[in-house]
């Protein structure tokens, strides 16, 4: 009797173009849009540079999402960004990069959604607070924010774990609905308008800070924010074994939902400025903008609006961020950088199903820990110094690797990589000089990845 070989599942191409493309709008859209304006405007202190942030930010995203389409269109693989930089500088990158993915970058921003999608709950529901515990022993104590905020990801993790259909499905009813919601707001401040944010910040446009070298360093420095509020676009390139046709519809869906948000983000700044006032925006209470903004028009009915346009919001990020990141273990683990369990695939649904419950767990331990935000704020120069090496690897796999496939070649290229390149440098060393102590500990926090992998190659740790 010939012997049998057992055919281990695999995961299934069940995502089309406008799937690919909810996920990219789905998770670049999530609270920051709505509360990141405050702080940059504080740190702008200008009209003009308020916008020029933006700007800045919305052509480096995508000028970014441009160049790497070529390298998603070229390796449609579980993992993304980890594939393109393995491919491109050996497995050490690769796993530098899951590592803070894992560590802090997508556990610690989805715990931080979760968090403010249940913060946001609470406007409408008191008892959801973060000073009402349920439980308190020593140092552990858990608020109903917290419980909530961890159900959330516990249920998107369950969604998820029943089929990438499914996930994808519940991806585009909340992407569709925010997207909505985010019009509205728009719509809202075009067609109405307050006289004195008029005279404010267009009569007084460019007044507040002189256009020198200072005004790129304030740019660079409030570019945290907006960055932090633009990033996750990748995230569909983590699922690239999933999209039907990937040469065609990763680039796509890349260039389509970064052109959607920028277009987005823009107007809506836009709006905050025609309704109010640039220091009003700096001093909305608990930098709430989206509602201050909308209360100027519809008056106190806005906080509830608001809020439960920003739980949509935040609930459809969560759930594109779950379904992508989970991937980006699971490719590791395949590779033998990670656990092995983790590249297990449920034969009925076709999921990495214990990467998805591994990220959940972690995510929230970050809940619990409440050191979520602080981590986000220290890695933000390290996730734009692995966008620095992924795009610079365009420039290194057409060098090392010329006759590989490429669908898709980086619109502009060498110019438009070139110019990202310079200016995301200049960002970093903004941040590095000018923000220590967020740019330290963030590289402290990948660097250490460098002997856990050593100590993973050596002893064979991916067993477990």
């Amino acid at each position: 009797m010939a012997a049998t070989t057992e055919v281990k599942p695999s995961l299934i191409r069940g995502l089309g173009l406008f799937d690919a493309t909810a996920i990219v709008v789905g998770s670049m859209i999530g609270s920051g849009i709505f509360i990141v304006p405050a702080d940059i405007a504080r740190q702008t202190g200008s009209p003009a540079l308020f916008m020029a942030t933006w700007v800045v930010t919305a052509l480096m995203t995508l000028m970014a999402a441009l160049t790497y389409g070529e390298l998603a269109a070229a390796m449609p693989r579980a993992g993304g960004q980890y594939v393109y930089l393995r491919e491109a500088y050996g497995p050490l990158s690769g796993f530098l990069y899951g590592w803070t993915l894992f560590l802090v970058i997508q556990t610690g921003t989805i715990a931080a959604v979760a968090v403010a999608f249940a913060k946001f709950t609470g406007v409408l529901l008191p008892w959801i607070s973060e000073t009402n515990f349920l439980l308190r022993a020593g140092a552990l104590r858990i608020s109903t924010q917290q419980l909530l905020a961890m159900g959330v990801l516990s249920l998107l993790t369950w969604v998820n774990l029943r089929g990438l259909r499914v996930g994808a499905a519940v991806q585009n009813l909340f992407t569709t609905t925010k997207v909505g919601a985010l019009l509205a707001l728009i719509v809202l401040g075009f067609m109405h308008r307050s006289p004195e944010a008029i005279v404010r910040n267009f009569d007084l446009f460019w007044a507040g800070r002189d256009w020198s070298w200072e005004a790129i360093r304030w740019i660079g420095v409030a570019m945290v924010g907006s960055l932090f509020s633009s990033d996750a676009w990748n995230n569909v390139t983590f699922a690239g074994e999933e999209v039907k046709n990937p040469h065609r519809n990763l680039p796509l869906a890349l260039g389509l939902g970064v052109g959607i948000v920028s277009a987005l983000y823009l107007l809506c700044n836009l709006a905050y400025l025609r309704l109010l006032p640039l220091e009003a925006i700096q001093a909305a209470p608990a930098d709430r903008v989206g509602t201050a903004a909308v209360a100027v028009v519809l008056g106190p009915v806005a906080v509830q609006l608001m809020a439960i346009a920003i739980m949509i919001s935040t609930f459809g990020c969560i759930n594109g961020m779950i379904l992508a990141g989970a991937r980006v273990y699971y490719a590791m683990a395949r590779d033998g950088l990670f656990f092995r369990r983790v590249a297990e695939i449920d034969p009925r649904w076709r999921t990495p199903a214990v990467s998805l419950k591994l990220q959940c767990a972690w995510a929230c331990l970050l809940v619990l820990s409440g050191t979520y935000s602080d981590l986000l704020d220290y890695v933000i120069f390290a996730v734009l110094l692995f966008y620095i090496l992924t795009i610079a690897g365009v420039f290194v796999l057409r060098y090392r690797r010329p006759q590989l496939p490429r669908p898709y070649r980086a619109i502009g290229y060498p110019v438009v990589p070139a110019i990202y390149l310079i200016a995301a440098i200049l960002v970093d060393s903004i941040l590095l000089v000018y923000k220590p102590n967020y740019t330290w500990p963030g590289l402290l926090i990948v660097l250490l990845g460098v002997p856990i992998y050593y100590l993973w190659r050596k002893k064979g740790l991916a067993t477990g």
